[in-house]
């Protein structure tokens, strides 16, 4: 089997680096994406060269459009330098920040940063990624528990997930010419330092969401890192246009 490459953005931490991690266990080289710690993200290309592939981090904000064609290029660049290719696998969409605001008290430039990270990047930075995914590669983006159950507070980026979970159903229908796949995983309430460390790190919300979940815990970020390799394997090739909630059966 060919070498296979993904492109993880936000993968210098939290889920993007467990899902990193998992991936370049399995053999895949990883192009991560960092937003403001480079020394970070370099730990991070360590960790997976010890693995025995290789690495590279680039910096983006993918709330930023206006940097896309040059990062792009960038991708490009590193793609023919390192593996002597021009095109990679899988682009995996997880970069984002934590929203926590009463609907009514969220203001306009709260919804707007919000848009740009969690829609209006990826849908922009995808698109401007097409000519760079091989044909019959995989796109998998990142929504939220919170797209199907209301959590009060979270109106403004459970809407935005929203929007990426109908926006993954129309790629998977345009791009299947190139027998790209594109999915979108979902997951709970997990224990990083996302929005804070509020899940990890606050006992009452730890609790709360242990309480509500059928198999009784708060999730880890190896549930969400090994759920993403396994849907990026090639037994999930013929899986398209999914939501898959990786959350250990929260509000149900």
């Amino acid at each position: 089997m060919s070498e296979r490459i993904a492109l993880v953005t936000g993968g210098s931490r939290g889920l993007g680096k467990n899902a990193a991690l998992k991936l370049a266990a399995k053999g895949t080289h990883i192009i991560l994406t960092y937003n403001s710690s480079q020394k970070e993200a370099q730990e991070v290309v360590r960790e997976i060269e010890l693995k025995g592939v290789k690495a590279v981090a680039l910096q983006l904000n993918v709330g930023d459009t206006s940097a896309f064609e040059r990062f792009a290029a960038e991708v490009l660049s590193q793609l023919k330098h390192v593996w002597q290719r021009d095109t990679f696998d899988y682009l995996l969409n997880n970069a984002g920040t934590g929203l926590y605001a009463p609907f009514a008290e969220t203001s306009e430039a709260q919804f707007d940063d919000a848009m740009n990270v969690h829609f209006k990047g990826p849908f922009f930075l995808t698109q401007r990624l097409l000519p760079l995914i091989k044909d019959g590669g995989r796109i998998l983006n990142v929504s939220s528990g919170l797209a199907r159950f209301a959590q009060p507070g979270s109106s403004t980026y459970a809407a935005m997930k929203g929007a990426m979970e109908v926006l993954t159903r129309y790629q998977a229908k345009e791009l299947g010419a190139r027998k790209i796949t594109a999915n979108i995983i979902a997951p709970g309430a997990i224990e990083t330092d996302f929005g804070g460390g509020r899940v990890r790190d606050n006992a009452q919300i730890n609790q709360m969401v242990a309480s509500n979940t059928a198999l009784g815990r708060v999730g880890l970020p190896d549930d969400i890192g090994d759920a993403i390799a396994a849907l990026l394997s090639d037994e999930l090739g013929w899986m398209n246009a999914q939501r898959i909630e990786v959350s250990g059966g929260m509000f149900l």
